[in-house]
């Protein structure tokens, strides 16, 4: 959706700019009896432009605001009833798993930890002989 936008604003600033090519002429706008400003056609429509674009703009943020926050409104509400639902009912809440807690062993009992002088884990170098590779 963002390359659509993209491109018709692309299009969009093309066309003004081959607007602002044929069109670069001075013209004379009175705007009191005798405060004359002159400028060119193009930044005229630019000014236009914008006029109509801002005011639109600004509409369109404070309804995504407001819609925003009302929504984290609804949303902390819901968090709120569920919380107090699970409060009346009496169930425990779940917690994950510590992730400290060592993994056990394939064939061991979860409650088992790993034997202390068990060597079939260990490295074989390290199995007793100094460090030496087999004797």
């Amino acid at each position: 959706m963002k390359v659509l936008r993209t491109i018709i604003w692309v299009l969009a600033a093309l066309g003004f700019l081959v607007f602002a090519i044929y069109n670069w002429q001075p013209v004379e706008l009175r705007l009191w009896q005798n405060l004359v400003l002159e400028t060119k056609v193009p930044v005229l429509a630019l000014l236009a432009f914008t006029a109509g674009f801002l005011p639109m703009w600004a509409v369109h943020r404070s309804v995504v605001w407001s819609l925003n926050r009302r929504l984290r409104t609804l949303e902390n509400s819901l968090k709120n009833t569920a919380m107090a639902h699970r409060a009346d009912t009496g169930a425990a809440p779940v917690t994950p798993p510590l992730a400290d807690s060592p993994v056990d062993k394939p064939g061991k009992s979860g409650g088992e930890g790993a034997e202390p002088f068990d060597i079939s884990d260990a490295d074989a170098g390290s199995a007793g002989d100094g460090g030496s590779g087999g004797e």
